[in-house]
């Protein structure tokens, strides 16, 4: 027996005995149904495979990561003048704070920057940038490492240590030589950082124009933690010196956050005896009412 074919019937005659299909057809169709539609040529899908690229990039610099160029050594030696680290914008949209330790990227709080001009970029890294195809060039923003957060109280003195809730810190990331905190009288300090406020240090303290010598400006030295941009999470070029950037076992010590949480404790001490008491009046009332009836 033969193979089975979509057409494979009696022809059904018609009234002059002829075919029922139309002159001039063959009686069999192609496996699709129909003649198959010929493809686009690869130029006229190109524009429209960049603009959507463009589009994904710039959402994802937008939302997603953005890179960042290192331009000064505040941060050293963690990071080096020239480095482009990558920043997570996605964290801080499902409510992430920063956390101590943390690298972050943020907007000037002030005059961070005064006396310090901003390169101006071409038009080529204007639109790079604008889309995230290439670190951002001629914005005003920060990098430093968060310290303290909302809460936390911050001290230092000359050689240090750097203390975060009168735990002392040790800062391996520390470039080598300086002091922790500084011998300049400006740099030292003793702070207790206000809600959603971040205080931030630069590795190279004695290179690092950071929350230390801002204190007389109208935010005293903290950073709103609305303008921060981002975490940076990787050092992803030049490729020699690829590296993530966690956040520093020191921060996370045993007790740092107990004087954080102290309010709290004392809050709660102090509203138990209120509650004891209540308890006692509504007793009593409830006991003379019984009595009267």
């Amino acid at each position: 027996m033969g193979d089975v074919t979509v057409d494979a019937r009696p022809e059904e005659q018609g009234p002059g005995g002829g075919s029922a299909e139309p002159a001039g057809t063959t009686g069999r169709r192609g496996k699709s149904g129909g003649s198959a539609k010929a493809q686009r040529p690869l130029w006229k899908e190109l524009p429209l495979l960049l603009g959507v690229a463009l589009v994904l990039a710039l959402l994802i610099k937008t939302f997603l990561v953005q890179a960042f160029s290192i331009p000064s050594g505040s941060m050293q030696n963690t990071l080096q003048p020239g480095d482009r680290v990558l920043v997570d914008k996605l964290t801080p949209w499902f409510g992430s704070k920063p956390a101590r330790g943390e690298v972050i990227v943020f907007h000037d709080p002030g005059n961070w920057m005064e006396g310090h001009p901003t390169p101006e970029p071409n038009a080529v890294q204007t639109a790079l940038s604008f889309i995230g195809l290439m670190p951002s060039a001629g914005e005003k923003d920060l990098i430093k490492r968060v310290v303290g957060v909302a809460g936390d109280t911050v001290e230092c003195e000359g050689t240090g240590p750097l203390k975060v809730n009168g735990k002392p810190l040790e800062e391996p990331y520390v470039f080598p030589g300086n002091a922790a905190c500084s011998t300049n009288p400006q740099g030292g300090f003793k702070v207790t950082v206000p809600k959603d406020r971040l205080w931030v240090m630069g590795d190279h303290r004695e290179e690092s124009q950071d929350s230390r010598y801002h204190q007389e400006e109208a935010e005293k030295g903290f950073v709103p933690v609305d303008d921060v941009v981002g975490r940076a999470v990787v050092v992803a070029w030049p490729v020699d010196r690829w590296a993530t950037l966690s956040v520093p076992a020191t921060f996370g010590q045993k007790g740092i956050d107990k004087a954080a949480a102290a309010p709290t404790a004392v809050a709660f001490a102090g509203a138990v005896p209120l509650v004891l008491v209540r308890r006692r009046l509504l007793s009593r009332r409830a006991s003379g009412g019984t009595a009267r009836g």
